[in-house]
């Protein structure tokens, strides 16, 4: 099943454009996963267990894995298998890959057929040559940075001598889309901005993170990214007392503005 379609089927079954990011730190887990063998996949566990009915999507990011080395990596593996077996949502790869042709190859094949990822976050600063090796991936979704929710986004992204870099990166994005399965990733903290971006992207889905704890503004990112939006929460989800109550919560409230 291509990604835009399994998306759309979880959007409808859950009633959702939540997407939680999955980014697990250790020093902020409850002691009884501590001393488990996985505490990272058992944490996973227990949250996707708490929200899966609230959701569209996961997103663990892979530097929260990767920085235990092998043995984190083993526990993002168990992870996205548990997604497939029993969540019915995608899961988005935060990886922001992005190199030459051939690292690309290596990459694309990392996320999508040892990781088994459904999508994957990309990195378009080396061109369309870099980005195509995961487009090739027809069946597999690939989100481009396009306006990055960081403070640190104005240096190279926001407006400078003629067109902003965040409007190029969306109007070439949108010639990659030859098999339907490109995203762009645009912060909740700059909904102005994201609201020109819709302008040019069309039906291709958008990754909005920046919600909670980075301050962006929720009601104006469901506004202006309509339908195609994909509402990214992480650690206000990940780390609050009761996961299910504050998905359903910020599910809700997205559904709000979404009518």
């Amino acid at each position: 099943m291509k990604f835009a379609a399994q998306l759309g089927r979880a959007v409808e079954k859950n009633n959702s454009l939540l997407c939680v990011g999955l980014d697990v730190d250790l020093s902020r887990l409850p002691r009884r996963f501590l001393a488990e063998s996985d505490p990272i996949f058992l944490f996973n566990k227990y949250v996707i267990d708490a929200t899966k009915d609230f959701v569209c999507a996961y997103k663990p990011n892979s530097a929260f894995y990767e920085m235990y080395g092998i043995y984190g990596l083993a526990s993002l593996i168990k992870t996205i298998d548990y997604l497939r077996e029993t969540a019915g949502v995608p899961v988005i790869l935060d990886a922001k890959r992005g190199d030459v042709g051939h690292s690309s190859e290596a990459y694309a094949k990392a996320a999508f057929e040892t990781l088994k990822a459904d999508a994957v976050t990309v990195n378009p600063y080396l061109g369309h040559d870099s980005v195509q090796p995961f487009l090739d991936y027809q069946e597999k979704g690939v989100f481009v940075l396009c306006l990055t929710s960081n403070a640190g986004n104005k240096d190279f992204q926001a407006p400078g001598c003629g067109e902003p870099l965040y409007l190029t990166v969306a109007r070439h994005v949108k010639e990659w889309n030859h098999w339907g399965n490109c995203g762009l990733v645009v912060g909740a903290t700059r909904p102005e901005e994201l609201k020109a971006v819709v302008k040019i992207a069309g039906e291709m889905p958008l990754l909005i993170p920046g919600i909670g704890a980075q301050g962006g503004d929720l009601k104006k990112s469901v506004k202006y990214g309509g339908r195609r939006a994909i509402i990214n929460a992480s650690r206000s989800v990940l780390y609050a007392k009761e996961p299910a109550a504050e998905a359903k919560k910020l599910r809700d409230e997205i559904n709000q503005w979404r009518s």
